[in-house]
């Protein structure tokens, strides 16, 4: 059989186990004060107890209006969300004010 080329070679070298590698090395546990500190220096995000998620599946154009609306009036998701929602509700209720609903 002939030797086989370089490239198998070096496929079969690197498929071949390495030796034992040493363990990680982990970080020792923070103390109570430097837990603090940490905790400090990292801002919390909002709670979200108490708030119910409602997600939706959009499509490409409506997902693009969502993103300008967002950058125009500097609202995030969720209070993008409730502007759209508490604006068509004030509408509905008009409407059945008026009896047109």
């Amino acid at each position: 059989m002939s030797k086989p080329p370089v490239k198998a070679e070096e496929f079969l070298r690197a498929m071949a186990p390495e030796q034992e590698l040493p363990p990680p090395v982990h970080a020792p546990p923070l103390t109570s004060p430097e837990r603090e500190a940490v905790a400090q220096a990292q801002p919390r995000a909002a709670s979200r107890s108490g708030l119910k998620h409602i997600g939706g599946y959009l499509d490409d154009d409506t997902v693009e209006k969502v993103a300008v609306l967002r950058a125009r009036l500097k609202l995030d998701n969720s209070e993008l969300l409730k502007l759209a929602i508490e604006e068509l509700h004030r509408k509905h209720t008009a409407k059945r004010s008026f009896g047109e609903a």
